[in-house]
């Protein structure tokens, strides 16, 4: 149902964070470690893949398991890149959408994804718990976060360069709509949340700018892949990944479903290749050049 309360989101619309960050951006490092992480966590097989904050599509290529996946962005221009380098095949859905009201019946998806995602969150916990109804029991899901609890913030506390305590349980917003979070409080969020921790990989350890210029980019990404396998142990990296299974019986969702609407909970629609219409309230969805709309605007 409709919340007019709902959080803050940070929207990528018009915006060339692929082309800046990663492509030109320098962060062929950060990008392999992230693969690396990834290709340590994802289950061999699967069958429908939900995508949190899926951009451009710079990791969908690494969901081959599955054999679909649903990308969802909050951006309209975001999946409009995502489309144009994954193409329009029915493996992939693209659909614009906000994290807090997922458009999504319950118990449709048995694995998820969501990667430099959550530290746009003001609320994190509430995000966490919009992708566990869409949840399948036994479902995987994937969370990386941007840890306040690294080494490099310790640091810069213990010579007083930065104000905020990297031991404290609350998230620290450096700049608007993104957050730093501590590591207890994370997985205090998944478990009650019904996810089940499995594992922890701590990734980017040398994500400094002097230390990529100085080594090569191999070395740094075979050091970065030893030095994950710590995650269980302690999380001092400034990004964790936690592989997770979801508990608790659960729906599965009806064969042939996956949409909801936002409006009225319902999930039977009228269906054309330029929108989705509800057949309980009428409400209309649009899709654009294969593009979901889902957003719900504020009024």
């Amino acid at each position: 149902m409709m919340n007019a309360d709902k959080p803050p989101v940070c929207d990528y619309e018009g915006s060339d964070y692929q082309s800046t960050f990663w492509d030109t951006g320098g962060r062929e490092y950060e990008d392999q470690v992230e693969a690396l992480a990834l290709r340590r966590l994802l289950p061999r097989s699967g069958t429908l893949m939900l995508e949190i904050g899926a951009g451009a599509g710079r990791n969908t290529p690494r969901y081959h398991a599955y054999q679909k996946v649903v990308l969802v962005d909050y951006s309209a221009t975001q999946l409009q890149q995502a489309q144009a380098n994954l193409g329009t095949s029915d493996r992939y859905t693209y659909v614009a959408a906000d994290v807090y009201q997922l458009p999504f019946v319950a118990g449709v998806f048995d694995g998820a994804t969501m990667i430099r995602t959550l530290h746009h969150m003001a609320e994190p916990q509430l995000a966490i718990q919009q992708v566990r109804s869409a949840l399948q029991p036994n479902a995987n899901f994937i969370l990386e976060y941007a840890n306040k609890h690294n080494l490099k913030a310790m640091l810069r506390y213990a010579l007083g360069r930065q104000t905020w305590s990297p031991y404290s349980p609350e998230a620290v917003e450096f700049t608007e709509l993104n957050f730093d979070f501590h590591p207890q409080s994370v997985r205090s969020w998944l478990e009650s949340s019904g996810f089940l921790i499995n594992r922890q990989l701590t990734v980017s350890h040398f994500r400094v700018d002097s230390i990529k210029r100085l080594f090569p980019l191999d070395l740094l990404v075979k050091l970065d892949g030893i030095a994950q396998l710590t995650g269980n142990w302690w999380q001092l990296s400034p990004s964790v990944f936690v592989s997770t299974s979801t508990t608790g019986e659960t729906p599965i969702a009806p064969t042939g479903e996956m949409f909801r609407c936002l409006v009225c909970d319902q999930s039977d629609f009228d269906r054309t290749s330029a929108a989705l219409t509800c057949r309980s309230c009428g409400h209309i969805w649009s899709s654009e050049n294969g593009i979901y709309d889902f957003r719900l605007k504020q009024s």
